[in-house]
């Protein structure tokens, strides 16, 4: 019971995303309801509501929200987090992934894979600092933090 069993996007008042920002976030969604470990920790010595969750996500002001529900829809809790630790490695991620595309157009294997190392790599260090940022309110697994931090891109990408 510790998943998330709904994802949605609010992205309402950002632009609209591109066909591949599209196509990234409904990858990103189908793996992340298909194979994902979330679970909301106690706070303040007050027990957290038990899974599966539903889980939305928003930037509001320029800050993530993150927020929460059982599976019936109540909301039970929502976590906002600043974006700035996230600019730099979104920036990055961008770069790498316009250098991936590229590259499969016209490069030999060999550096398509060195180039796909660094995506993941940089991937990783995403999802690394979103489970940081999430200490003490949220646990989570690797994957399961790197197809939140896609789901972050995103966002990030409109806001």
């Amino acid at each position: 019971m510790t998943r998330i069993c709904k994802i949605e996007i609010d992205d309402s008042g950002l632009p609209t995303p591109t066909p591949e920002i599209e196509q990234e976030r409904k990858v990103a969604v189908f793996d992340l309801l298909e194979d994902n470990v979330f679970t909301l920790l106690a706070r303040d010595g007050v027990a957290s509501a038990p899974g599966p969750y539903g889980m939305t996500l928003a930037i509001r002001e320029r800050r993530l929200v993150i927020a929460l529900s059982d599976d019936t829809g109540r909301p039970i809790s929502e976590v906002i987090l600043s974006l700035g630790p996230f600019r730099q490695v979104v920036k990055d991620y961008y770069q790498i992934c316009a250098s991936y595309f590229d590259a499969v157009k016209r490069l030999p294997p060999s550096q398509i894979e060195a180039i796909d190392m660094a995506r993941r790599g940089i991937h990783n260090e995403g999802a690394r600092i979103l489970q940081e940022r999430l200490e003490g309110k949220a646990e989570m697994d690797k994957d399961t933090a790197r197809r939140l931090f896609t789901l972050i891109c995103v966002l990030h990408f409109g806001g």
